[in-house]
């Protein structure tokens, strides 16, 4: 399986939108070169930013 995908490709995988793949590239500081995208760190970068997500929102669940 191919590592470097271009954002279509990589939408098409992960099944989202090739606008939201290139956003979260550049929300995450991925780089795109010349039109491909490490698979292996957009998805690390996703779940990475996810579990920081629900770390938040638990640390602002708990009653203090």
């Amino acid at each position: 399986m191919a590592n470097h995908l271009t954002p279509s490709e990589l939408a098409d995988q992960l099944r989202m939108d090739q606008q939201e793949v290139i956003g979260r590239c550049v929300q995450m500081g991925i780089p795109i070169f010349h039109g491909r995208i490490d698979r292996t760190l957009f998805e690390t970068s996703l779940r990475t930013v996810a579990a920081a997500g629900k770390t938040r929102k638990l640390r602002t669940d708990s009653p203090h």
